[in-house]
């Protein structure tokens, strides 16, 4: 094993990272793959092992993180859940890059890199490069023996791809990729993460226990550059669905940092200076990435196709700007402010963008029970993703969705209670109106049952608010009348309409 604070011999490697160097090779890589990063992947798994996930809810958690979401697409979880992973990955990636400090992996990987330096022109302008000018992007490395002696470091970690960046295009970078779809770009950035933590952790361990600083912070700068080089590449590509590869690339860039500045009396300070251009840079793809997601949700077709149509469940573009919202909010969480508060890209615009857009979707529905049940699914899923109930209690409903289940009762429920209003005429002539309101009532609710049956409410403590509702306001009312009215209620016990048949029909409803 090398010992810490001195470099250690540097094996030979190949360009493929076929070659073997002691420890194993992929012995790191594997670990680091393993490693969620992405808000996403976090909140799916603390999703599917957390107790909230057995609740029984229709909101499956399968959905790509920032592919445009199907209608069956994932819920993803929620703040609550997600707070609890909140460093993203950071503790295992730094452990990762600790192993291969004391594994003395890293300072061969320097070493090689710094023989390699010795040979190269002064004159390149890597070299040369002031880092506290740098508006817009840095320079890639040509190919020479320095990309060659990164190779192996970058293999190792799972971020090889990123050394075929090459210049296009005048001062322009592309990046070549034979699948550009939302979920590949997200695995790219996911390992991508990966592989900048891990570096960034690397350094700091190395500037903090070797003598040869000056080595060890050029290999470390060189590395840095070479990665930030793949988000110029495809900032210009960036459309509304990749919102999440955006949001973690500011959260891991903003993130080391701050790492950075933490060390800054050890580190080469224009390395911190560098990642804070990008964080800045990233904020504004962040806001004008949120504008073009707004764009897309008030233009897509399917508001017209399938609201018209009945579909009162959840909306697709309702889960995807939701999604939207948690991911917003998670960039903001703890110490990391995305600074866009004041913008339309806010988690709290975003909130009310969203409750606003509902509602004006909303007027699409031809039945106005439809409508409301449309609004409090949506706004129900919206709530729930950004404050959750907790597992086993009933929710408390938010003034919004209490609203529209009130709205809902009143228009589908309040003609059928009409039949059975009380009535102050009396006497003989009392008991003879009450012999055809009862018929009136037990039709009445028998084509509203009928019309409802199949309508669908997914998630399973809101059917059940709802079904508690529904028989709180029209089995009570029911249960009243017939007690006003016993020569009715011997009547009905004997028939299909006692109030405990009713109450069991309406347990049955909104399962789709």
């Amino acid at each position: 094993m090398a010992t810490r604070g001195r470099l250690a011999a540097v094996p030979e490697e190949s360009a493929n990272c076929s070659t073997a160097a002691y420890p194993p090779r992929s012995l790191y890589r594997d670990s680091i793959q393993r490693v969620a990063v992405s808000g996403t992947q976090i909140r799916s798994t603390l999703f599917s092992c957390s107790q909230f996930g057995h609740s029984g809810s229709s909101y499956s958690s399968d959905s790509a993180s920032n592919s445009y979401p199907s209608n069956n697409s994932g819920r993803s979880s929620t703040l609550g859940l997600s707070a609890a992973a909140a460093d993203f990955g950071t503790h295992e990636l730094k452990t990762i890059a600790h192993r291969m400090v004391c594994d003395g992996y890293t300072q061969r990987m320097v070493q090689a890199y710094h023989v390699a330096s010795l040979t190269a022109d002064p004159s390149d302008p890597l070299l040369m490069l002031d880092l506290f000018d740098i508006p817009f992007s840095v320079p890639a490395f040509e190919d020479d023996g320095r990309i060659r002696a990164l190779e192996p470091w970058f293999c190792e970690l799972d971020v090889a791809w990123v050394l075929q960046i090459r210049r296009e295009h005048g001062s322009h970078w592309q990046l070549r990729l034979q699948d550009n779809s939302s979920s590949s770009l997200q695995d790219m950035v996911e390992r991508w993460i990966r592989g900048l933590t891990v570096i960034v952790h690397s350094i700091i361990e190395l500037v903090s226990t070797q003598h040869e600083i000056t080595a060890v912070v050029r290999f470390g700068k060189a590395s840095i550059l070479k990665m930030l080089v793949f988000f110029d590449a495809i900032v210009l590509a960036l459309k509304a669905e990749n919102l999440r590869a955006v949001l973690d690339m500011y959260i891991c860039v903003r993130r080391a940092s701050y790492n950075m500045k933490n060390s800054s009396e050890m580190v080469d300070h224009s390395i911190m200076v560098t990642l804070f251009v990008y964080v800045d840079r990233l904020k504004k793809v962040i806001s004008s990435t949120m504008e073009k997601v707004r764009t897309l949700v008030e233009d897509d077709d399917s508001w017209a196709t399938e609201v018209p149509q009945g579909w009162s469940e959840v909306h697709r573009n309702t889960r995807w700007i939701a999604d939207c919202i948690v991911s917003l909010c998670e960039a903001e969480a703890g110490w990391i402010f995305i600074s866009i508060n004041n913008s339309s890209g806010s988690p709290s615009n975003m909130i009310h963008y969203i409750n606003d857009l509902l509602l004006r979707k909303s007027q699409l529905c031809p039945d106005p029970s439809l409508k409301y049940l449309f609004l409090l699914n949506n706004s129900y899923f919206v709530a729930q993703m950004i404050e959750p109930c907790e597992s086993g209690h009933d929710c408390k409903l938010t003034p919004e969705c209490k609203a529209y289940m009130d709205s809902y009762l009143d228009v589908s429920w309040g003609d059928v209670l009409s039949c059975i209003a009380k009535s102050h005429v009396p006497g003989l002539l009392h008991c003879w109106i009450s012999t055809p309101s009862l018929a009136k009532f037990e039709s009445a609710f028998s084509k509203m049952y009928q019309a409802q049956k199949f309508w669908k409410v997914p998630d399973p403590r809101l059917r059940n608010i709802l079904r508690r509702a529904i028989t709180e306001r029209v089995v009570s009312s029911y249960r009243d009348y017939l007690k006003e009215h016993p020569e009715l209620a011997e009547q009905v016990s004997h028939s299909k309409s006692t109030p405990e048949v009713l109450e069991e029909m309406l347990g049955q409803l909104f399962e789709g």
